[in-house]
């Protein structure tokens, strides 16, 4: 029994291999569970999450609580593996047993797994209903500097720069008090993510990078912005979405670039539909598609046509600005999700993107073509990683699921 009180006080110190020493010729089911936990800190997650799941069978009915702290180790496994399809219910059990036998800390590690899960899938406002539950005063400092993770991952995501540099500073500081390495090098590298340019403002026919700060400030200023990175225009106060309507969106940003001069109805039809050459029935669904342009900018801006196409022109005499990504990418989602250096499954990228898996697998076919990803393993194993892209943000600009704001 000292030895498995060694081994775990070594794991909550961040030193799988001083507890492998303890536990490794062990084949009870508290030393499979530590040793599951051992190999998941030192990135082997395959054989971390067959040791857990063996643990957790010989547990057995009457041993809920080891069970159900199995549980949660192993969706912290499946997490980092990116298998964003591990039944998130059987974590919400798990959760419910630690809080019934008193267990806080885990049951709280177990409620800060889900939320990061979520964050994962682009449903930020569940996530965030989810962190308004938690104090974190009451939790220990590695749970605290986990917290505050995801209070800055949804904060960046609603672009509050300011609220996720103050949770960052939080986490920063619960991390050194926890003394946990891998921690504070996870705080670190959300800085950097924080720190790094995630946009291109295109104003004037000039162009600058932007960090998540100045992204902010460019969305509550007075300019009408043609959003790019999260595919709507919007003012400080309205937003309209055209994620759904790529037409709509491509004749926007077409119309933007431009302003305030107007665009030709030729090029129109070659950016927007790829039409070479222009007949009777582009331009008629040419028309169709301004019109409903037109109808959806209403609050923002018009549209009227000129005797060569067709121009925009905010309301109120304000300026016109363009959001895009730092750098041109016909891929650029699914190279932004693999930019976090984790191992990736065709499958778990189609569902934080919200996509089709096919249409996924086709990306990564043309980005390896490429040479910008590569994939290890194969069959219902391959994944798929590549280096931080230079110059490119991660998930923080994406799309989200849910959009309120």
């Amino acid at each position: 029994m000292d030895l498995l009180i060694a081994a775990a006080r070594a794991l909550a110190a961040g030193d799988p291999l001083g507890a492998l020493k303890r536990v490794a010729l062990r084949d009870d089911a508290t030393a499979l569970a530590l040793r599951g936990i051992a190999m998941a800190q030192l990135g082997d997650l395959p054989r971390s999450k067959m040791l857990l799941r063996r643990a957790a069978r010989m547990f057995g009915p009457k041993q809920a609580l080891a069970r159900a702290r199995c549980v949660v180790a192993e969706a912290e496994v499946a997490l980092a593996s990116r298998d964003l399809a591990w039944p998130t219910q059987v974590l919400e059990a798990a959760r419910v047993t630690l809080e019934a036998y008193g267990d806080r800390v885990n049951a709280a590690h177990a409620q800060n797994l889900a939320i990061r899960q979520l964050l994962l899938t682009g449903r930020i406002d569940e996530a965030e209903r989810a962190l308004s539950r938690i104090d974190p005063a009451r939790l220990p400092p590695m749970l605290r500097a986990a917290h505050e993770l995801a209070v800055a991952g949804v904060a960046m995501r609603r672009l509050r720069a300011k609220t996720a540099r103050a949770a960052l500073a939080w986490a920063e500081r619960a991390a050194r008090q926890a003394g946990i390495r891998a921690l504070a090098a996870e705080v670190e590298s959300a800085f950097g993510a924080l720190n790094a340019p995630v946009a291109r403002l295109i104003a004037g026919g000039r162009e600058r990078l932007l960090r998540l700060d100045d992204v902010e400030a460019v969305l509550q200023s007075s300019a009408l912005v043609v959003d790019g990175c999260r595919f709507a225009v919007r003012d400080a106060r309205t937003v309209v979405p055209l994620a759904s309507r790529p037409v709509l969106f491509a004749l926007a940003q077409t119309l933007g670039d431009a302003w305030p001069a107007d665009v030709s109805r030729d090029v129109l039809l070659a950016r927007v539909f790829g039409a070479r050459l222009s007949d009777e029935s582009h331009r008629a669904r040419l028309r169709v598609e301004i019109g409903r342009l037109r109808r959806a900018l209403r609050p923002l801006a018009d549209i009227h046509a000129t005797k060569r196409g067709f121009a925009l022109t905010p309301r109120g005499g304000r300026p016109l600005v363009l959001l895009a990504r730092p750098i041109d990418e016909e891929h650029a989602a699914v190279l932004a999700m693999l930019a976090d250096g984790e191992r990736w499954s065709s499958s778990a990228l189609a569902l934080a993107l919200g996509t089709s898996q096919r249409t996924v697998q086709r990306a990564l076919d043309s980005l390896a073509g490429a040479g910008k990803v590569q994939s290890l393993g194969s069959g219902r194993a391959r994944r798929w990683i590549t280096p931080p892209v230079p110059g490119f943000p991660t998930a923080l600009l994406l799309p989200a699921l849910s959009l309120t704001e």
